[in-house]
């Protein structure tokens, strides 16, 4: 058994995913290759690198060539996040367990870190660091579980219109950024579970395609005892949404679902319902802005490709999975 395995799902970010498994290999680690046992003595972590080749259609395939070490799981289509994350997770072999985008850089001891803070603290079951923008800022990735004023709010139009305090309080906003901390999840960009709590919960529900499946995995852990935990202290960046960027309809849709489902499954259906009603709502006021727009010649070609996108979204009812 190796300390950590590494979960990676990639889809058509060929040189993201190079540069994220080489700042992986770069710090205090030896990664194990497939097949073989990791080194019974050693002062460094010792890692398995999992990669769900998730059916890209780049050069991801010949790039993972110049990496042996890293085991590659080949999918012949693009399988989606969570069902790929279940089939690493299935794979692992390591006592901790971390799901990392593949748009990500490790800095430094960032995953030394964090092993260390689990291995030292036996009740908590997932801890997820701090997280940088491409420009160093900070990613906010830590969390509360929203309430359904604050889906109506969040990542939505009316975002800015929001009461004083409601994402401030689900954004966590009131804990420092290089703190460590009780929080109710955190991004799935870089998650680290350890074993234990993948035995007792299973894997991610794949009903969530894409997005709100990390919360949806951390509250049921919380459900079951375990605290989930912001380690400021290790650092991460976060390129982010690369490989969503490239489908930005679908994006829309598989957020909202998200959403969506999880306010079902947790908030009961008629939270759900009213929510999906709503946000359709949000869609059709925002496809007919763009079209009057497009209609007033104003960036015809940008309202054409969002009226294109929204109305993508309303065909779709935004019906999550069962």
């Amino acid at each position: 058994m190796v300390d950590l395995s590494i979960i990676i799902v990639s889809w058509n970010v060929a040189d993201l995913l190079a540069a994220c498994l080489r700042s992986i290999l770069a710090g205090p680690v030896i990664a194990v290759p497939p097949g073989e046992n990791a080194p019974d003595s050693t002062d460094r972590l010792t890692v398995e690198i999992i990669v769900i080749e998730s059916g890209s259609t780049d050069h991801t395939l010949d790039m993972l060539r110049a990496f042996p070490q890293i085991h590659v799981l080949p999918q012949q289509s693009n399988i989606g996040y969570t069902k790929g994350n279940n089939l690493g997770l299935a794979t692992a072999r390591g006592r901790h367990l971390l799901l990392l985008n593949p748009d990500t850089e490790v800095i430094a001891d960032a995953l030394p870190q964090m092993v260390a803070y689990l291995d030292a603290n036996p009740t908590v079951g997932i801890v997820g660091p701090h997280t940088l923008n491409t420009d160093g800022s900070t990613q906010s990735t830590r969390r509360r579980f929203p309430t359904f004023v604050t889906a109506l709010f969040e990542s939505t139009w009316l975002q800015s219109f929001a009461p004083p305090g409601v994402l401030r309080r689900y954004y966590v906003s009131d804990q420092p950024n290089d703190g460590i901390f009780d929080v109710d999840w955190v991004q799935g960009s870089a998650l680290m579970a350890r074993r234990e709590v993948y035995t007792q919960i299973g894997g991610e529900d794949e009903g969530y395609v894409m997005y709100s499946e990390e919360m949806d995995w951390c509250r049921r852990a919380k459900n079951a005892g375990w605290r989930v935990v912001y380690f400021g202290t290790a650092q991460i960046i976060h390129h982010g949404g690369k490989s969503t960027g490239q489908v930005i309809a679908k994006r829309h849709i598989h957020f909202q679902q998200s959403k969506v489902r999880y306010f079902r499954k947790h908030h009961g259906r008629l939270a759900g319902e009213s929510l999906r009603l709503f946000l359709l709502g949000m869609y059709a006021y925002q496809w007919l802005l763009e079209w009057l727009k497009g209609r007033l010649g104003h960036n015809p070609e940008l309202r054409h490709a969002r009226t294109a996108a929204y109305r993508e979204v309303l065909r779709s009812g935004l019906k999550p999975g069962k």
